[in-house]
């Protein structure tokens, strides 16, 4: 814009302050999902293979992208954690991995043995090849599908399941500090973002949150965390 005003047209600078304004976008809360939507939209997952990505979309708190980039050995099970290589800004992190998302992708691994297309090193969600990810839009088909079938009204998408758990996990006082290393966020203030959707689901759905844990938890290392979602 400024090489087409000084260059193109020959304006001045001071003419190019008066004829630029800068605007603010409005700013939106995110949709999220309430737990037992949530629960609805993960058994109408079409399928084993999507009922396992969208868990541990949710349940991992991953970026389509991260999920879709899982191979079979980013799956800790000693340690329970998962492991998300070049994530957003090119950086590695651990996501955990709870006892009952564990069982998603391994019944997933074992139908995929049973078939004969899965093996170590492999996509651990392969799309129409065996040999390429899973793409994004079939990520985003299914939960366009899910949602249908779970009666489901509110615009959502793959990304809706890693909103959702952040602010359920806001909900049962989880310091924003884990949140922030869970979610593999560069900022503190990225993570703020939830507060607001918290603090407003808060107010419209208080009789059906979770209860806060008795214990308060203090870092990622020591942490007991639970699923508000039964993925199992």
């Amino acid at each position: 814009m400024r090489f087409l005003y000084t260059v193109t047209l020959r304006r001045r600078r001071r003419d190019l302050a008066r004829a630029l304004v800068a605007t603010l976008r409005p700013g939106k809360i995110r949709e999220v999902l309430s737990v037992e939507e949530a629960t609805r939209l993960l058994e109408a997952a079409p399928g084993i293979k999507y009922k396992a990505a969208l868990g541990v979309a949710y349940g991992a708190s991953l970026r389509v992208s991260e999920v879709a980039h899982l191979k079979v050995d980013d799956i800790d099970s000693e340690r329970m954690l998962i492991r998300v290589e070049q994530g957003k800004g090119a950086r590695d992190r651990n996501a955990m991995l709870l006892p009952h998302l564990l069982r998603l992708p391994r019944l997933w691994w074992r139908e995929g043995k049973r078939r004969g297309v899965m093996f170590p090193h492999d996509w651990l969600f392969f799309g129409r090849s065996y040999t390429d990810p899973i793409s994004s839009r079939q990520l985003h088909s299914a939960v366009q599908e899910a949602a249908e079938v779970a009666g489901i009204r509110k615009r959502i998408s793959p990304h809706t399941l890693r909103h959702s758990f952040a602010t359920h996990l806001l909900e049962q006082d989880v310091d924003i500090r884990v949140i922030q290393v869970l979610l593999g966020h560069a900022k503190i203030d990225t993570t703020a973002v939830y507060t607001k959707v918290s603090t407003r689901q808060h107010k419209r759905r208080s009789k059906t949150l979770l209860r806060p844990p008795k214990a308060g938890i203090r870092s990622f290392e020591t942490q007991q965390l639970k699923s508000p979602v039964n993925l199992g």
